[in-house]
């Protein structure tokens, strides 16, 4: 009888420690669902909301880095003006859209609105540090 109490005994210990090699199991799989899974989606969410507001007229950056614009949606595929002048246009599937491009923040091409506010603080700061060397 003193030997079935020890052999119970020793398949709960061992039935713990198996418990325990188990945690570091579970937190290893819990931050990378945090850090790495979680993320991806969001991202994944977010890409598919932005291939689905894409409409004419639209300035937009393809996952190869050309910048045009959509002159015609037909389902899932994209005429696409990438010049003007020469009237090159491409068809596309929607998926190799990278990035909308706003208006408001970024000018045609890509290059960045300048902040008018942003250049009278520098030009300010400049005439202040220019004067300083002047009257040494």
């Amino acid at each position: 009888m003193f030997l079935a109490v020890l052999a119970a005994e020793s398949a709960k210990k061992s039935g713990a420690s198996g418990l325990l090699t188990f945690i570091p199991i579970l937190a290893i799989g819990g931050a990378m669902y945090f850090l790495l899974i979680r993320p991806q989606r969001k991202r994944m969410r977010d890409q598919q909301g932005l291939l689905k507001t894409i409409d004419e007229g639209d300035e937009i950056i393809t996952s190869s880095g050309i910048y045009g614009f959509v002159t015609a949606v037909d389902g899932d595929v994209l005429w696409v003006e990438i010049d003007h002048e020469k009237k090159v246009e491409i068809r596309m599937h929607r998926s190799a859209v990278s990035r909308k491009i706003n208006p408001t923040v970024e000018a045609a091409g890509g290059e960045p609105v300048a902040d008018p506010s942003a250049a009278s603080s520098d030009d300010s700061a400049e005439g202040t540090s220019g004067e300083g060397k002047a009257d040494q």
